[in-house]
């Protein structure tokens, strides 16, 4: 897949596109829909995404804490994966908050990318202070000559399947309703850093990977599978949260503990599959009590992985 930045001075294989449109945080079962629709509507189009980083949230309330199901490079992946080749992912900033709905479609769409076709859900609001609607963007598109499809929210038993429910399932500490919404277990990735080598001093060395910008899970102990680089995969127990026994911090961090694993993987770049919650955090009254419960943690992970 090919990612742009600019929807100026697109190559023209870059152009005439089926597009999505949204931030597809997740790409979950409604955003497949999305993609779904937008491929059958022009099967003979190159399938495109048109998306925006950062989401436009992170620019208007930058004091939120990190809610991204997922980064760029992995969103890319998704998206990649379920047959996209075009991803316009356009810099949010004051200056292209500024532009107005109707520019957005005439020199962004039409002009600039050239879209044959868009697709987006009932919701999508675009431009000038989320100036432009379903509505505006239909007549719109009618009158340039763009095809457009507006695509009903995919739902189940619980109501519509969205970003915002996936995050609430997982603050709640429900990994496995993420996994029916997302159509795959939720993961974070991050770079393997240096800790404090507590972990291996009593006897359960771990990987630490920040959070970042990844959405905060229910703080807690999970069964997990960890990817490696080059496709690997290992089975796993890790804590995400602040470490309240040896550590008196407020940054939270996920520390991983791989199961018959012993490798040097400081520096790479991991996938920490989440499968299950097993625990709420809590401080423990020593390191003896904490090693004892690691131990009954790992045997629970190892049971519900196996």
């Amino acid at each position: 897949m090919r990612i742009f930045h600019d929807w100026r001075d697109c190559p023209p294989e870059a152009r005439h596109a089926s597009v999505a449109l949204g931030n597809f945080d997740g790409v979950h079962l409604g955003h497949v829909e999305v993609l779904a629709a937008a491929h059958g509507a022009r099967p003979d189009a190159p399938r495109a995404v048109l998306t925006f980083e950062p989401h436009p949230r992170e620019l208007f309330r930058p004091d939120d804490p990190a809610f991204h199901l997922m980064l760029p490079a992995v969103r890319a992946e998704a998206l990649a994966a379920h047959g996209v080749s075009l991803e316009y992912e356009l810099p949010f900033d004051r200056a292209f908050s500024m532009m107005s709905a109707d520019n957005f479609v005439t020199d962004v769409l039409h002009t600039g990318l050239g879209a044959s076709h868009v697709v987006c859900g009932p919701d999508f609001a675009f431009g000038y202070r989320r100036g432009g609607d379903v509505t505006l963007l239909a007549e719109r598109a009618e009158a340039l000559g763009i095809g457009f499809t507006i695509v009903p929210p995919l739902a189940d038993r619980g109501g519509p399947i969205s970003s915002t429910r996936i995050r609430r399932a997982l603050q709640d500490g429900y990994p496995e309703r993420a996994t029916d919404l997302l159509g795959r277990p939720w993961s974070i990735r991050g770079e393997v850093a240096h800790g404090d080598a507590l972990g291996r001093t009593i006897g359960f060395p771990t990987a630490n990977v920040a959070l970042g910008r990844h959405l905060e899970p229910a703080r807690g102990v999970y069964a997990v599978t960890v990817a490696l680089p080059g496709g690997e995969k290992v089975n796993g127990v890790a804590n995400i949260g602040r470490r309240p026994t040896v550590n008196a911090g407020i940054e939270s961090r996920v520390e991983v503990h791989l199961f018959e694993f012993d490798r040097d993987i400081y520096g790479s770049v991991i996938d920490i599959v989440l499968h299950a919650f097993l625990r709420a955090e809590r401080k423990f009254g020593g390191l003896d009590e904490l090693r004892a419960q690691i131990a009954a943690d790992s045997l629970e992970a190892r049971r519900l992985l196996a």
